[in-house]
């Protein structure tokens, strides 16, 4: 073996040999070792590497192609296997082929293939002039028509979720203001009776909270927080909820009734909630109409027609058998009157 070939194994095995394998972290001695036979490395193939560069006609991308070789050494020497063949003839065909790749990358429409569709490699970095005279690049000048809808959305969905919490912590705040009054008021009624003795001093009993129902009022808060962030923004079912916090489905719908009316109380009278007030509102209810009332079965007593007969009370026990009365029927009256459709007027009456 020639020199090259031996300085190339050796100074490959250095680098493979302070590489780390898996995920262990390299230790700034090991990197610096392999840094330093990389270079090495680099420098004994400089010669090879320009040589291909040339060859593949790469001369006007110098730069590109120098670093196309590294990354080319770099992947050859993570591939190699000492065993299988030497780095000096591994090495070439890991090079030929970044260099290969960048060719077609660089000179699209050079290849029998894109000369074919009269293709034309367009680079997006280049610049150019748009209609109005402006000079800039493709890549800025393309228009991303969804850009607009997608900003609007994302700024509606961070000012919603703003407006969100900022609603939930109102609520909590309104809850545990509630819930220490309440504990004050108890603590006042817990103070301790005053001696019956009147000669004896009298003090004024502690209003002092207890830590315990403190700590209670503030577990309370947290469930109703999770509740009401769970079920009335995220929609989670009663089952989830209840599982998860450990309360009754009952319980739940409890919570998110009673929070839902309280938020919606806050959000109409504070300021920052206007929007959401005045956007959520829910429809109104049409107005139920009555029906109209029924008609009565009996007759009406104060109509025309029934205005003109007089009815006398008759005990039956003072009449036997079958007799006929007269009604008293002012018949002159009731004759310019228009009869009734299926009114009969009759002057006799059969009494039983």
């Amino acid at each position: 073996m020639s020199k090259t070939t031996v300085a190339l194994e050796a100074a490959v095995a250095v680098v493979i040999e302070n590489t780390p394998a898996g995920e262990v972290r390299q230790t700034v001695r090991q990197r610096a070792n392999a840094d330093k036979a990389f270079a090495h490395i680099l420098k004994l193939i400089g010669p090879r590497m320009r040589h291909f560069i040339r060859q593949y006609g790469l001369a006007a991308h110098w730069e590109d192609a120098e670093q196309c070789c590294a990354i080319g050494v770099h992947r050859a020497i993570q591939a190699y296997e000492p065993e299988k063949a030497q780095f000096t003839t591994f090495v070439n065909w890991q090079l030929r082929g970044e260099l290969q790749s960048l060719r077609f990358r660089l000179m699209t429409d050079q290849r029998p293939s894109a000369k074919k569709v009269e293709a034309t490699t367009v680079s997006l970095n280049a610049i150019s002039a748009n209609a109005d005279g402006d000079e800039g690049s493709l890549e800025s000048m393309i228009e991303d028509t969804d850009a607009l809808e997608r900003t609007e959305s994302a700024a509606s969905d961070y000012f919603a979720g703003a407006a969100r919490a900022a609603l939930i912590d109102r609520y909590v705040e309104h809850l545990r203001s509630v819930g220490m009054e309440q504990l004050k008021r108890r603590a006042r009624a817990k103070r301790a009776t005053q001696p019956a003795d009147p000669n004896l001093p009298r003090f004024r009993g502690s209003a002092a909270l207890d830590a315990g129902e403190l700590a209670e009022l503030e577990e309370k808060v947290a469930q109703h927080r999770s509740v009401i962030e769970r079920r009335l923004f995220d929609d989670a079912t009663l089952d989830e909820v209840g599982n998860d916090v450990g309360v009754t489905k009952e319980r739940v719908r409890q919570i998110t009734k009673s929070a839902a009316k309280v938020m919606g109380e806050l959000a109409a009278s504070d300021a920052r909630f206007a929007v959401m007030g005045s956007t959520h509102r829910l429809p109104s209810k049409p107005a139920r109409t009555r029906k109209p009332a029924a008609s009565p079965i009996l007759l009406a007593a104060d109509a025309a027609h029934n205005q003109f007969t007089r009815v006398v009370a008759i005990d039956p026990a003072t009449i036997g058998g079958h007799t006929t009365m007269d009604l008293d029927l002012d018949v002159d009256a009731a004759a310019d009157l228009p009869a009734p459709s299926g009114f009969v007027m009759r002057s006799k009456v059969l009494v039983d």
